[in-house]
C-alpha cells in the first residue's frame, strides 16, 4: 500500500496569485514557511525554516485569494506532486508542490476585523502595531530523551 499525504501549519510568505486555466478554472499558487526548533547536543536553541509550494484548485482557490495575505497562518492537507520542464535556455528544471485538498485559515490577526482584501469590515491598521505578531503559533518542546517506549499508547 502506498501513501502521498502531507500535513503542513504555517505562514504564507506572500499573498496567492491567482489565475484561471483556458477551461475557467481557479488555480492559486503560494508559498509557507514552516519552523522547526531544537535544542542540539551542547543546548543551543537552532532553528531551520522550510519553504513549501502550494497549489490549491477550484472552489479552494478562490477561497484562498479572498482570505489569505502574507502572513497568513493556513494549514494545509494535500499530496506532494514533482514537476519537471525546460526553461527558455534549454536546461532541464524541477519543482515540488504540495496540491493542496484542504485548506483550514488560521485565527485571524487581532484587529483583522471582517475580509482580508477590500471586505467592507476590515478594520483600519492600528499605527506602530504589526497586527501579524499578536498571532501566536503554540511551540511544543519535546526532549527526546524523556520519551520512553512504555509511555507510547501503541
Amino acid at each position: 500500500m502506498d501513501l502521498n499525504k502531507v500535513f503542513i501549519i504555517g505562514r504564507l510568505t506572500a499573498d496567492p496569485q491567482v489565475r484561471s486555466t483556458p477551461t475557467g478554472q481557479q488555480v492559486a499558487n503560494f508559498s509557507v514557511a514552516t519552523n522547526r526548533v531544537w535544542k542540539d547536543k551542547a543546548g543551543v536553541k537552532q532553528e531551520e525554516v522550510e519553504y513549501h509550494n502550494i497549489v490549491v484548485w477550484g472552489r479552494q482557490a478562490e477561497i484562498a485569494s479572498q482570505f489569505l495575505v502574507k502572513g497568513s497562518v493556513v494549514l494545509v492537507e494535500g499530496r506532494l506532486k514533482t514537476r519537471s520542464w525546460q526553461n527558455k535556455e534549454g536546461q532541464n528544471q524541477k519543482i515540488t508542490e504540495i496540491i493542496s485538498d484542504r485548506l483550514q485559515l488560521g485565527p485571524r490577526p487581532a484587529g483583522a476585523g471582517g475580509f482580508n482584501k477590500g471586505g467592507a469590515s476590515q478594520s483600519a491598521p492600528q499605527p506602530g502595531v504589526d497586527s501579524m505578531s499578536q498571532v501566536e503559533l503554540p511551540q511544543i518542546d519535546i526532549n527526546e530523551e524523556e520519551i520512553k517506549p512504555e509511555d507510547l499508547p501503541f
